[in-house]
């Protein structure tokens, strides 16, 4: 029970100063959402799709390429794409036109090219790092820049297959990255003047591809990422290293952002690599980590995990469901295919790689598809950008395009 009452006044410390500036209306401010489990607070809105899926409000095109997701507040949306050489971050109002762009320099040019990270919303400010580690903080309302950085040059970071992926994390005065790189694994800038505030120990390890989380449990507030060989635990309030967890995957690829519940963490990578889960001690201001199951059944590749009612969703080449205490499996099946899962109202919205967009209902008795569309035949690519349930919205950004589909009910 105090673990749960810790991480509730976690998240409300990471989102507090957002929320006592927000205006009234859609508000997703960060990667999965305010609080950081890809849960939208919604309510109203439709159990069953119409044939051909939910009406399409609008499409904007000129986005640019890429597989950044959106985050939205003060009558505004924000996302990342690539547009001729370089990353641009981009900011639409409601209707989905276009207010401003801002160069944010060289994109990624190798492996799998396109935007990764999603903008950061904090109060009248927006953060936002590129593929290639140019960090950057830009005024919400004109996208002028504040103040800027290049981390990969700065904090040696080790070359990986598919660059910086991650999304800025905000917790108090401090923007928080993890470079993986000789100098740091994870830093904390003063969110105000890109000052660094505390650097951590180098762990050896490549960066990751995980957007971190922060924790609180027995009064010790922890943030947790995913290294590209590990899962490591680090002190908010000084940036110590507090616990490595080796969790080696090929390629090294580690996507998912852990999962705290109950005083336990939750791993998992593809590549046939499996899922963990990690019993959280915590003692004296230290913090250690010890293995409770291990499945290969789950190995999540980067389109996130799910935990209601004590079990967990997500898919490896299908979609699975396994007891959280136990790890036992209770089904496993083809539904839309590998990809993606956000959840509102009580449903799962989930997209694979191909455009495949369904919704279900959760249950460890069995998966249950209700309702299935396809997105309009234009753009390429795979389809990896997460869903984003806002406002009675679903939005869904596809390589060059994003659409607003109206979801509530009428």
């Amino acid at each position: 029970m105090f673990a749960r009452f810790t991480l509730i006044a976690s998240i409300l410390a990471l989102s507090i100063s957002s929320v006592l500036s927000a205006d009234e209306g859609p508000f997703w401010p960060r990667f999965h959402g305010p609080n950081a489990d890809n849960k939208s607070t919604d309510t109203g809105l439709l159990k069953k799709w119409p044939e051909g899926g939910p009406e399409l409000i609008w499409t904007t095109e000129g986005i640019g390429n890429g597989y950044s997701g959106v985050t939205i507040a003060d009558g505004t949306i924000y996302t990342a794409g690539d547009i001729g050489e370089n990353t641009f971050v981009i900011a639409m109002d409601l209707d989905g036109k276009i207010k401003w762009k801002y160069d944010n320099g060289p994109k990624w040019t190798r492996s799998w090219g396109g935007s990764r990270g999603t903008p950061t919303i904090d109060d009248d400010r927006i953060y936002h790092q590129t593929a290639q580690g140019q960090l950057v903080c830009l005024e919400a309302k004109t996208g002028n820049k504040i103040w800027g950085i290049n981390t990969n040059e700065t904090f040696g970071t080790r070359k990986t297959y598919w660059a910086f992926a991650e999304s800025v994390l905000i917790d108090g005065d401090n923007a928080i990255i993890c470079p993986g790189g000789t100098e740091a694994s994870m830093v904390a800038f003063n969110k105000m003047t890109g000052d660094v505030v505390w650097k951590t120990e180098e762990t050896g390890d490549h960066h990751g591809y995980a957007t971190p989380v922060l924790i609180e449990q027995d009064g010790l507030r922890i943030i947790l990422t995913m290294t590209g060989q590990a899962l490591i635990g680090v002190n908010a309030d000084g940036g110590d290293l507090l616990f490595r967890f080796e969790f080696i995957t090929k390629h090294n690829v580690n996507a998912l952002m852990p999962i705290y519940h109950d005083g336990h963490i939750l791993i998992s990578s593809g590549y046939g690599n499996g899922t963990k889960l990690l019993k959280l001690t915590v003692k004296d201001k230290t913090a250690s980590v010890e293995e409770v199951w291990y499945t290969k059944e789950l190995a999540n590749h980067h389109g996130g995990v799910m935990l209601v009612d004590g079990y967990v969703y997500g898919a490896t080449g299908k979609w699975v469901c396994l007891d959280w205490k136990t790890g036992e499996v209770k089904w496993e099946v083809e539904g839309v295919g590998k990809g993606c899962v956000s959840m509102a109202d009580g449903l799962f919205y989930m997209m694979n790689e191909k455009k495949l967009v369904g919704l279900a209902k959760p249950s460890p008795e069995g998966h249950e598809l209700i309702s299935q569309f396809e997105l309009p035949e234009q753009g390429e690519g795979r389809s990896w950008a997460h869903p984003v349930i806002c406002g009675g919205r679903l939005y869904i950004r596809y390589d060059n395009f994003l659409y607003a589909y109206d979801v509530k009910a009428k």
